[in-house]
């Protein structure tokens, strides 16, 4: 019988315990790196899912009375690729880039907590397969929206396991998401390298500080929701009080504002960190940008009402300012991302495409947002369309242009390997064209009255042309992620091969720390011969350049 050493047993020449190999060492990992990959990994798998379920909708969608999904199946597929996309994919994406970045920002070997950022790892994944089990069921899955207001989501009116095990698994996924914030925000607190003060920490830093404290703040709230509806779907009368009703909107938009900037605020430093290493200059206005992200985070938590001005239950003239006060942080933000590009020598390489491109798609999302957080506009487009057109905007236009950038800009640091860049050009223009495509028309959509949640529209309604042009758009946008998943399995081959174009530690003349440890940097991130170069502000590496040139 062969004795496999424990990784105790298992030392290197330094004395230091070596991880164990193959799938265990992922499993089982302690390496910052890896969890953070395991997240992000699943997430993009999970966004492909979510896709495929969208593509779908839009066929079923294309042409009016379409008999293509049943509505009860369409019903299934619209919740589950709601849920999905900000439960499994955009939030733990977000949260996955900040486990794998944040320790190498900042200049530490590790992530603080690592096995409860292994824990909130294997929670997020059990809480994937999880909600995605209730289409086994003999009711099929949850089909009551993301939010799944009662009593529409009690045990009356949704029967059956489907919804149940979307509680669970929403349960799941979001307290792993909870312990990953924690760990992140302890890291940037306890374990920076020396010289790096809280006022040089990155951009991205800034914006997972930002993020971190709201999952903290916000995301309970969710738990309790969801426990509440678990307790009304147990027993039924108590939903059968409006005030039971009422307060599980309150809890529910408690969270569910602050994660639309979850889902932003790690992309927008994403887009930041781009735009000035490919303007090779730092970031304007840091400091601006620093307190307009501490203040974005503490507004958001006062906002959550303008979901409910249709309820009557809300103080519309108090949600409604807070809401439009959100434009003065916004602004600030704005002003950094076009005083970075403003007169800048730039290099339009893949990530700065979308870097670019994220910046005036966002603002439709945030002015759009801003028209819905107005009540007497609220009232007309709630439920239609053109809250769809609002929400792609912000996660689709918006944010997923801000995770593309982030993954070609750090694949090189994370692989050693660069993304082919003609493939990635061809990723970036068809994703343009199908976005727009697909959620500009629904703007006139729901302007001209057409319901969200349908299944299907009568001939007469006048929505077929304006469908079909969005469903169009979905097959571009189909064409753009099978071009991404051939670039980034294609580059890994070639890798493998020994014949992709090799990255180097910095191919783009980056400015933060991460790009001084080697690609894929080490186990404990930088090595003992390599030193970290001097911190003296936010963009270490561009000062140091900077300081060898005014030598010679």
């Amino acid at each position: 019988m062969t004795v496999v050493p424990s990784a105790e047993a298992q030392r290197d020449d330094a004395g230091r315990p070596v991880p164990p190999g193959g799938w265990l060492g992922w499993t089982a990992t302690t390496d910052h790196k890896r969890i953070g990959l395991l997240t992000a990994g699943t997430s993009l798998v999970l966004l492909l899912l979510m896709g495929v379920f969208a593509l779908l909708m839009r066929a079923q969608l294309a042409q009016p009375e379409e008999t293509l999904l049943t509505a009860p199946v369409y019903d299934q597929l619209f919740t589950v690729h709601g849920s999905g996309m900000i439960y499994l994919v955009m939030t733990p994406f977000a949260l996955g880039l900040g486990v794998y970045l944040v320790p190498l920002q900042i200049g530490a070997p590790g992530i603080a907590l690592p096995r409860l950022t292994l824990l909130g790892y294997w929670l997020y994944a059990f809480g994937s397969l999880t909600l995605l089990a209730g289409f086994a069921t003999p009711n099929g899955a949850h089909a009551d929206g993301w939010f799944s207001y009662p009593p529409m989501a009690d045990s009356q009116h949704s029967p059956g396991s489907g919804t149940d095990l979307w509680i669970a698994g929403v349960l799941l996924a979001v307290t792993g998401t909870i312990l990953q914030g924690w760990a992140v925000l302890w890291t940037v607190l306890r374990r920076r390298t020396r010289g790096m003060t809280m006022l040089r920490l990155p951009v991205f830093c800034w914006g997972m500080i930002a993020t971190c404290l709201m999952v903290i703040g916000a995301f309970p709230a969710l738990l309790a929701a969801l426990a509440l509806l678990a307790v009304g779907r147990a027993d039924a009368s108590v939903f059968a009080s409006n005030v039971w009703n009422i307060g599980y909107q309150h809890l529910f938009w408690f969270y569910g504002h602050p994660v639309v900037y979850v889902m932003f605020f790690p992309y927008l430093a994403a887009v930041a960190e781009v735009l000035a290493v490919f303007a090779g200059r730092r970031f304007f206005g840091y400091r601006g940008a620093v307190l307009s992200l501490l203040v974005f985070a503490a507004l958001s938590m006062s906002v959550w009402g303008h979901h409910m001005f249709a309820t009557g239950q809300a103080a519309n003239d108090y949600y409604s300012l807070t809401s439009i006060a959100l434009l003065v942080p916004a602004g600030v933000e704005y002003l950094g991302m076009l005083g970075t590009i403003l007169g800048a020598r730039l290099r339009l390489r893949t990530p700065m495409l979308f870097a670019l491109a994220f910046v005036p798609q966002f603002l439709i999302g945030g002015l759009t947002g801003i028209m819905v957080g107005t009540p007497v506009i609220d009232y007309h487009v709630t439920d239609s369309y053109f809250v769809v057109a609002h929400l792609h905007y912000v996660l689709f236009a918006g944010s997923a242009f801000g995770l593309f950038a982030a993954v070609y800009f750090w694949f090189p640091k994370v692989t050693g390997a660069l993304l082919d860049e003609r493939l990635g050009r061809l990723h970036f223009w068809l994703l343009v064209a199908g976005t727009n495509l697909t959620f500009l028309p629904m703007f006139a959509l729901g302007y001209l009255g057409m319901p969200r949640r349908v299944a299907s529209y009568a001939s007469f309604d006048g929505f077929g042309l304006l469908n079909l042009l969005a469903s169009i758009g979905a097959a571009f946008l189909a064409a753009a992620m099978t071009v991404f998943v051939v670039n980034v399995l294609w580059t890994l081959r070639r890798s493998r091969l020994g014949r992709a174009e090799p990255a180097g530690d910095d191919p783009w003349d980056a400015h933060t720390l991460e790009w001084a440890a080697p690609s894929p940097p080490p186990r404990l991130n930088f090595p003992a011969d390599r030193p970290l170069p001097p911190v003296t502000g936010f963009a270490p590496l561009l000062d140091l350049r900077r300081r060898e040139r005014s030598r010679t």
